[in-house]
């Protein structure tokens, strides 16, 4: 079986966006392991409009290229830690905007979270992305990490985290992985019964 392959979401494009460090400090972090392979996946490098597709994403029929470019790179993957940033009390319509645009592609993988954000260092924009995440029937995991502006972020610019997240990003890394190989599976199992 090839190894595992989890996908680290950078959900902002926004201009002078903080998650760029962020999810770089998580590569960096993962890349130290050796029971998976982690890459970067920034929506800044995918164009996506905001969802222009006539067919539901459950049908798996996409019209656009640059929807059929989207799908490829993430069937490619096993699970994902999802980089949101907190806007509003929920996370970034960018990263709402690729989630909603497919389906099957998500479907029985794994999701792991990190987040920054002002007071709840984010935390809202992941209860959100739980619920998102449930209806593409993914695997949401129990440990996430907050990244807070205010402590987190030298001049709130500059991100050098306190040492205490690493253990809950170990954990949580631990727990994705976990679950991406139990379904592995199962989507095994689903492509047998279709076959």
């Amino acid at each position: 079986m090839s190894q595992l392959r989890i996908g680290i979401v950078l959900g902002s494009t926004r201009p002078g966006r903080r998650g760029e460090q962020v999810a770089k400090w998580v590569l960096e972090q993962a890349a130290t392991r050796d029971d998976a392979a982690f890459e970067l996946i920034d929506l800044a490098d995918y164009d996506l409009p905001h969802l222009d597709e006539a067919i539901p994403p459950s049908a798996g029929q996409y019209a656009g290229e640059h929807t059929r470019r989207w799908a490829a790179t993430i069937d490619s993957f096993d699970g994902f830690v999802f980089v949101t940033p907190e806007y509003n009390h929920s996370t970034s319509g960018v990263l709402k905007n690729a989630l909603d645009y497919l389906y099957g592609e998500w479907n029985n993988k794994a999701a792991g979270f990190v987040s920054y954000g002002a007071a709840a260092s984010g935390a809202r924009a992941v209860e959100h992305l739980r619920l998102i995440v449930g209806e593409l029937q993914m695997a949401d995991v129990r440990q996430q990490v907050g990244i807070s502006l205010y402590s987190d972020f030298e001049g709130f610019t500059t991100l050098k985290p306190i040492p205490h997240h690493e253990a809950p990003l170990s954990t949580m890394l631990d727990q994705l992985v976990s679950w991406a190989t139990a379904l592995r599976t199962v989507r095994s199992a689903a492509l047998t019964a279709a076959a």
